[in-house]
């Protein structure tokens, strides 16, 4: 499918002068992020809205936990056609050069063609995702996870269903900006060990209602040392409690494996588990040989 069927025509007219995205997304506070409305036409998105599966009633990743409520699909080759349309194009050459020029990062970034935790997320009234830091790596590639992009998919969502994309400071004190996941509102935000996220309170939207988006990462070969925390050995989601409540998380005490990874003997066998037993690979790639 091509672009001018699928992108709204004003970011078609900009022709690559994106200096005004590039400004508010370095300036955003408490970390680079950018909301652009009605990036795709509607027309398109609408039929992406209407293929949209059940999840609860697809065969799904189902999180039900203290920190998640939601369900999850990454298995592009059961998508419908208008979905494997939208995926292919967040992971083709030209949004990926789009997306480097709007966020000014130098190293050369990267789609994950598995869509590891990415693909279709779903979530349900009384569900929720609390304020997290992503993994920072990727799970089998030695590659750094450096943007999130997400794409809501919901017609007339009420600010009373909550469901905001919220973004903390680094400290996790105060709550610095709120997206509603309206339709059409795709959101781009750095990813770092800093880059606090997520939406914490429960939905209450009806139950014939759902919280829909799409999610695709993106990574780089190498990535500024200050964006990371060194003594943070472990490659994993970090849920964090906000400031005035306690044990608002689970929290995985790995206190032994945590000192066995101070070793170099324990990361080369790390190094050797990812490159023989996690092969990176999509389900397409694989299908292809």
């Amino acid at each position: 499918m091509l672009k001018n069927e699928i992108v709204n025509d004003y970011y078609i007219s900009l022709n690559g002068n994106y200096e005004d995205f590039r400004k508010k997304y370095i300036n955003e506070e408490p970390f680079p992020n950018i909301e652009l409305k009605n990036f795709f036409k509607e027309e398109f998105l609408n039929k992406v809205l209407n293929e949209f599966p059940d999840l609860s009633q697809k065969k799904s990743e189902n999180y039900n936990n203290k920190n998640e409520i939601k369900f999850a699909n990454n298995d592009y080759k059961n998508f419908s056609p208008n979905i494997k349309y939208i995926f292919d194009y967040l992971n083709s050459e030209e949004f990926i050069l789009f997306l480097q020029s709007i966020t000014s990062i130098k190293e050369k970034l990267i789609g994950d063609q598995a869509f590891n935790g990415g693909g279709l997320h779903e979530i349900k009234r009384g569900g929720l995702l609390k304020i997290h830091t992503d993994f920072n790596r990727h799970p089998s590639l030695e590659l750094d996870r450096r943007l999130n992009v997400l794409i809501y998919l919901n017609k007339d969502w009420e600010e009373s269903y909550g469901g905001h994309l919220q973004l903390w400071d680094k400290d996790m004190k105060y709550c610095k900006k709120k997206y509603l996941p309206n339709f059409n509102s795709m959101v781009i935000f750095g990813t770092t060990d800093f880059s606090n996220h997520g939406h914490p309170d429960p939905l209450t939207c009806p139950n014939d209602r759902s919280r829909k988006s799409l999610a695709t990462y993106y990574y780089s070969d190498g990535r500024p040392k200050e964006e990371i925390i060194s003594r943070q050995l472990k490659n994993r989601t970090n849920f964090k409690d906000r400031e005035g409540f306690i044990n608002e998380t689970n929290k995985k005490n790995e206190s032994f494996k945590d000192f066995l990874r101070r070793f170099n003997f324990y990361q080369s066998i790390k190094k050797i588990e990812k490159k023989f037993f996690r092969t990176g690979k999509s389900q397409r790639e694989r299908e292809k040989k």
